[in-house]
C-alpha cells in the first residue's frame, strides 16, 4: 500500500487490541529498570490527518485491574518509506489537541498526587485533565511542549501493526526512539 492508500484504509472505525499487550516499561524515576505494562488500545483516524487514540493501563496480564486511561488527540505526520516491511511508512503522531489522562485505581491516583502539577486539581478516580502543554514530570512533559510519539505504520492481513516499544522500555517520543520492528497489532472493531 501506498501512504494515501493506507490514510484511506485506516479511517472510518475503530482500530483495537485483539487482548492485552505487555509492554516493557522504564520507570519514570531514571533507575533503569524494566517493568511489565499491560495496555489495550484504541485508534481511530479522520480526515485532514487527525487522529484520537486511547491506552488503557492494567496491572495484570487479564486486564481486570485498570489503573489509567491516557487519551490522545492530535494530527499525524506522514514520513518515508521504512525498510522493516514493502508497504511500512514511518508515521508521527502529534498530541497538538489533547492529552488527557484519567486515573482508574487509588493507587494510580495517589502516584499522581504524589507530584503536584501547576493548573492541575488534585488527582481523583474517575476524573479526566488534560496535561497537554503542561509541566508534567512524572511523564517527563515540559510546560509549553507539544509532546508526540515517532511510529511506523504498516498493514497487513487487514491488522494494523503501530505502537511499537522497544524491548528496553525505551519510548518512541523522539524521533531517534523510533521503532525499527513491527510488534503486536490492532485489529478493526
Amino acid at each position: 500500500m501506498t501512504i494515501e492508500q493506507i490514510k484511506t484504509y485506516v479511517q472510518g472505525g475503530e482500530w483495537v487490541s485483539i487482548s492485552p499487550e505487555l509492554r516493557p516499561f522504564e520507570d519514570r524515576l531514571g533507575t533503569g529498570k524494566i517493568e511489565p505494562f499491560y495496555v489495550q488500545r484504541n485508534f481511530q483516524y479522520f480526515s485532514n490527518d487527525r487522529f484520537e487514540g486511547s491506552i488503557l493501563s492494567s496491572a495484570d496480564p487479564y486486564g481486570q485491574l485498570p489503573l489509567v486511561k491516557f487519551t490522545f488527540k492530535g494530527h499525524t505526520i506522514w514520513g518515508k518509506a521504512h525498510p522493516i516491511a514493502e508497504g511500512a511508512f514511518e508515521v508521527d503522531y502529534i498530541l497538538d489537541e489533547g492529552f488527557e489522562v484519567t486515573p482508574l485505581h487509588p493507587m494510580f491516583a495517589d502516584q499522581l498526587n504524589s507530584a503536584p502539577v501547576e493548573g492541575l486539581n488534585t488527582w481523583a478516580v474517575g476524573v479526566t485533565q488534560d496535561i497537554k502543554g503542561k509541566e508534567f514530570p512524572l511523564f517527563g512533559v515540559k510546560a509549553g511542549e507539544t509532546v508526540g510519539d515517532y511510529d511506523l505504520i504498516y498493514i497487513y492481513n487487514d491488522m494494523l501493526f503501530m505502537g511499537g516499544k522497544h524491548v528496553d522500555g525505551r519510548g518512541f517520543d523522539k524521533p531517534e526512539n523510533r521503532p525499527t520492528n513491527l510488534q503486536v497489532p490492532i485489529v478493526r472493531k
